[in-house]
Formats: structure tokens, C-alpha cells, sequence
């Protein structure tokens, strides 16, 4: 049974550190760990999460959709 206590560390381990130091969150590596913890979100949902749980990640997606990427713009305020 999924708990909602799971959903923030899903999502920092979904973080990834470029080879440029950047931290990086890919939507379907995010949605990848949250099924590991019995959450099946869609992309949509994943994303809408972030954008309102997330304040110091940006979008810096390329494409259109949903497969988006966001980037850590200040460790000091993520939640």
C-alpha cells in the first residue's frame, strides 16, 4: 500500500548530478522510483507534483509532452 510519506524520497532519488555539477530530476525517472513504492502516477501527475511540492526546481525541458526535465536551482530550499 502506497504511502504519501514515500513521495518526497522517491523524488530525491530520482536526482541525478551531471557531468556539470547540475542536479536534475527526469519526469520518468521520478515516476520510475515512485512505482517502486507502489505509487503509479502518470507523467502528468509526476510533473504537477513537482511544480507545486518543488519551488527550487525549474523546468528546462526541450521538448513538448510530458517527459520533461527540471533542474536544482538553490539546494537550500529543497523540501
Amino acid at each position: 500500500m502506497p504511502r504519501n510519506d514515500e513521495i518526497p524520497i522517491a523524488f530525491k532519488k530520482s536526482i541525478t548530478r551531471e557531468a556539470n555539477g547540475r542536479r536534475v530530476v527526469h519526469t520518468v525517472d521520478f515516476v520510475r522510483e515512485l512505482a517502486a513504492l507502489n505509487h503509479h502516477w502518470s507523467l502528468k501527475e509526476a510533473n504537477r507534483w513537482i511544480e507545486h511540492y518543488q519551488s527550487s526546481f525549474r523546468d528546462i525541458s526541450t521538448e513538448e509532452g510530458e517527459r520533461r526535465i527540471f533542474f536544482l536551482t538553490s539546494s537550500d530550499h529543497m523540501r
